[in-house]
């Protein structure tokens, strides 16, 4: 079962070392991660999807936990989190250009880059629709392509907002374990 777990981190450098190497330590693959900086820069959240069993995840919860730059850990309910994930699409356009700007309407994707003989698409959504624009688009000559890892929040009032964190940390200075 894929299981959506939020982290909110300290904004530092090693971080994203330290949270990755806990999962492979441990034998857990990752299936997407997105980081970013949160409404607090010194947070950043850290969306990770990987494909594990209740017990697991929350073995992989309590393991997060331990970690010292680590100030929250939520499994996110996938029924009521909005979620997306973007891609960018590089395409042989040749003289189906328009074809292939009509056909990226019909997903909502935009044309970032005209180019030559090549379109270059970006689209936004859940994996179901990425995967079918890429789909759609595999016929016409893909000829490079990246994808975001998953961003989540849970719908409605709930939050895993950090104001401070739960540590102790000396003004100016970096913590380094």
């Amino acid at each position: 079962m894929e299981q959506i777990i939020s982290i909110v981190v300290r904004n530092q450098p090693g971080v994203l070392m330290r949270v990755a190497g806990m999962f492979s330590r441990r034998g857990y693959n990752i299936d997407s991660l997105a980081v970013g900086t949160t409404q607090n820069p010194e947070f950043s959240r850290m969306t990770v999807t990987m494909e594990a069993d209740e017990p697991t995840v929350v073995q992989v919860c309590k393991q997060l936990a331990k970690l010292v730059e680590v100030e929250k850990v939520k499994v996110l309910p996938p029924k009521s989190s909005a979620t997306r994930s973007m891609v960018l699409v590089k395409v042989h356009a040749g003289p189906k250009r328009m074809e292939l700007l009509q056909l990226a309407e019909v997903f909502r994707a935009h044309a970032v880059d005209v180019t030559g003989e090549s379109l270059t698409f970006v689209a936004t959504g859940d994996e179901g629709k990425l995967k079918a624009f890429v789909d759609v688009l595999r016929p016409y000559g893909v000829t490079e392509m990246v994808q975001t890892g998953l961003v989540a929040l849970e719908r409605g009032d709930t939050t895993l907002g950090v104001e401070e964190s739960r540590f102790q940390w000396p003004n100016g200075e970096k913590k380094t374990i």
